[in-house]
């Protein structure tokens, strides 16, 4: 049991830290990435898909994006979805695809950016600490039901501590590497 308990603890942890990442991946830097594009959902074929289900996207260089939808007629409505996204970017129609070209942020907006950065950090750890309270109450409660010793309890809640420690290193430096990525001009 004791085993099974923390690989499935360490596995929660590492979905975590993966959806962290997923979410600083959107937001956007001076620099060009597919990600900031690619969930962005457009109405295709009646349903609504991401962009990255209807299209290819690649950056030809650090400062704009290429999209190309698999289906000409999509082009305006995935400009559309663009335009009218939270990412205040202006895309260019070229026929066939679309350009996004990505300014250069100002002040202001790199310091908000590094505040939502930290934000999504603090929410991250506050999944990791969830986690853990989570494995802590089952070795309460199988210790309890005389399932583990009392040694086997303490060890347990003692690796519990080292694996969120590391956990939540992952997290600073994850947070501190793209804080420093938002600032850099």
């Amino acid at each position: 049991m004791t085993g099974d308990l923390l690989n499935k603890y360490e596995s929660d942890l590492k979905k975590a830290i993966e959806y962290l990442e997923r979410e600083l991946s959107g937001l956007r830097t001076g620099k060009a990435s597919t990600a900031l594009v690619e969930d962005i959902h457009v109405e295709a074929y009646g349903n609504p898909m991401q962009i990255k289900g209807v299209a290819s996207i690649s950056v030809p260089d650090p400062k704009s994006i290429i999209i190309t939808p698999w289906d000409k007629s999509l082009v305006a409505t995935i400009e559309k979805a663009i335009r009218t996204s939270e990412l205040n970017l202006s895309p260019v129609n070229m026929g066939d695809n679309i350009r996004i070209n990505i300014p250069p942020l100002t002040e202001e907006r790199r310091r908000d950016l590094v505040k939502i950065v930290k934000d999504k950090g603090e929410d991250a750890k506050v999944a990791l600490r969830n986690l853990r309270h989570e494995v802590i109450d089952k070795v309460k409660k199988s210790k309890t039901t005389s399932e583990i010793t009392e040694d086997e309890a303490f060890k347990l809640d003692e690796q519990a501590n080292k694996i969120i420690s590391k956990y939540n290193e992952k997290v600073d430096s994850i947070v501190a590497a793209k804080q420093q990525e938002m600032m850099e001009i």
